[in-house]
């Protein structure tokens, strides 16, 4: 089989319907729109919300929380994704992000936290650790530094 012998699946391709193109073709004259109205009209029909006039459903229910603009938000990276470094290296968030294993700085910076072991000496500059990250950075030799 080559390139050009290559053809959809028999029924495979629907075909467009055209519209419009006289009474004989049986979606003429209105097109399958109807007769009249908010339908027929070009840019006609109503917006997926609207209930007929009642008062719609998302205006019944009531409001509920807010966006708390103080909330923390951090890139949080384990213990064990920093064996990805050399020992003695120095790991920032910018050295995380060039390593891929964050994808962008977070509003609040990186947070280290002590899922898994680390086998490394390493100084490690992040934004905030947990007590377990913390403890475990420093087991293995290296220093845990508050940026």
């Amino acid at each position: 089989m080559k390139l050009h012998d290559l053809r959809p699946a028999k029924d495979a391709k629907k075909k467009r319907k055209r519209v419009g193109r006289g009474t004989g073709s049986g979606r003429g004259f209105t097109s399958g729109r109807g007769s009249k109205g908010q339908n027929a009209r070009s840019g006609g029909g109503v917006r997926p919300t609207f209930e007929g006039g009642q008062t719609p459903l998302f205006r019944k229910l009531p409001k509920k929380g807010f966006n708390n603009i103080f909330k923390k938000v951090y890139n949080e990276v384990n213990v064990y994704q920093l064996n990805k470094f050399n020992k003695g290296e120095e790991v920032t968030p910018e050295k995380l992000l060039e390593k891929g294993i964050i994808d962008k700085v977070a509003r609040s910076g990186v947070k280290i936290l002590g899922n898994g072991e680390l086998d490394k000496a390493l100084t490690v500059k992040a934004h905030a650790f947990t007590k377990s990250a913390r403890e475990k950075i420093e087991a293995a030799g290296g220093k845990a530094e508050v940026i």
